[in-house]
């Protein structure tokens, strides 16, 4: 459970156009053409093309690219305000990119393309609806990929992108809004604060406060290297389990964007869609009636929210089902540990209620690479989460 965050990457627009010069842009990125048109018959698709512009040119800071010169630069028309705010976004995001290179070699290259999902248009004010589909790569060669190596981190992120008319016709950025809704900050963006504590009331994710007591968790666990590294593909033997782990995984990866029709999604849906992948393996639901629904002793899905356990989609109820009332998972005592299929929890600030959950679906040369939804991301490594939140306390479940 955690509370809804929005991420501003953009103030209201201001009629003064200015041109945005962005000096550490890698060499090889590409001029933003402004777009001139009346507000009776705007060209829509020009405006993806320059959103999607603006969007790889932010992807394109957290790269280990660099320019060659001051020469190297990109230009986009703004308003004045959001060039005052992108100016800050884009240092930040050059720094997070510097510090991701550090801790596990950082990205390579970044691709980002943007699928609208609606528009409008009034007056010189135009509105698109989008979501930003964009792939990291990771510094690992062709062998080390076809050995199991994650070749890229992809995030799938809604935006709301504004551009404001200005009396030459040309169509200026004005703003850009993400919702994250509680959890991690998505890779690409930048937050002034950590991810939220979940202190809400449950809502968004279907959960609530248990019908018991349930006394104290085990201990977070460790995040400290483990001595000499390790090499393991990160596959569980399956002789001793009746779980198929790589059904779970492979659900994760198939539904780490395209949400499953077949399921509801939440507000807050990180929990959701790790029992979804635990049902693909072979977890059984427990329980069904709805007076069982706030009790962390049992975990179904009904046809509607209040008729579903809150358990199932709730990050802090679902810890309590699965590691003590069912023993479906125990608690590593040091996150390294974890393996494919296992389960990462995280409680951003240590306020004893967890707030978000996320699956293994790669593990290579020792480190877990998490998949999760809210915001939708795919195989993000453990080094670069860590590193995001160094307050958070994890709960890594051996599933």
């Amino acid at each position: 459970m955690a509370h809804h965050r929005r991420v501003l990457t953009g103030a209201a627009a201001s009629a003064t156009a200015t041109m945005l010069v962005l000096t550490d842009t890698p060499a090889d990125a590409q001029p933003v053409s402004p777009v001139a048109a009346s507000s009776a018959s705007v060209d829509t698709t020009a405006l993806t093309r320059l959103a999607e512009g603006y969007l790889q040119q932010r992807a394109d800071m957290l790269t280990t690219t660099r320019p060659r010169g001051r020469a190297a630069t990109a230009r986009v028309e703004a308003t004045r305000s959001m060039t005052a705010q992108m100016q800050d976004d884009l240092a930040a995001l050059v720094e997070k990119g510097k510090r991701y290179k550090e801790v596990d070699g950082g990205y390579t290259k970044a691709q980002v393309e943007v699928e609208v999902t609606g528009t409008s248009v009034t007056g010189r004010s135009a509105t698109l609806q989008l979501t930003e589909q964009t792939r990291l790569h990771l510094p690992f060669t062709p062998q080390e990929v076809a050995d199991g190596a994650p070749e890229y981190e992809e995030l799938s992120v809604p935006h709301t992108v504004k551009f404001t008319q200005g009396s030459d016709g040309i169509w200026l950025l004005s703003s850009d809004k993400t919702d994250t809704e509680g959890g991690p900050t998505p890779t690409t963006q930048v937050s002034d604060v950590d991810a939220a504590d979940g202190t809400d009331d449950g809502i968004d994710d279907g959960g609530g406060k248990a019908d018991e007591d349930e006394g104290d968790k085990d201990a977070a666990s460790d995040t400290a290297p483990l001595p000499g590294g390790s090499e393991d593909s990160g596959d569980k033997p399956m002789a001793w389990s009746r779980y198929s782990y790589g059904k779970m995984v492979a659900y994760a990866d198939r539904y780490w964007k395209h949400h499953n029709s077949a399921w509801r999604t939440y507000g807050t849906d990180c929990t959701n869609f790790v029992s979804q992948a635990m049902h693909a393996g072979g977890w059984g639901p427990k329980g069904g009636a709805i007076i069982q629904r706030p009790s962390n002793k049992y975990w179904f899905y009904g046809p509607t929210k209040w008729t579903t356990s809150y358990t199932w989609a709730a990050a802090e109820n679902w810890y309590w089902f699965a590691k003590k009332h069912s023993k479906r998972t125990k608690i590593l005592d040091n996150v390294w540990k974890m393996a494919k299929a296992d389960v990462l929890q995280a409680d951003w600030g240590r306020d004893k209620n967890i707030d978000h959950t996320m699956i293994v679906t790669k593990k290579y040369r020792g480190t877990p690479y998490l998949t999760y939804h809210t915001s939708d991301t795919h195989n993000k490594s453990l080094k670069k989460l860590l590193s995001d939140h160094p307050r958070a306390w994890w709960y890594a479940h051996r599933t």
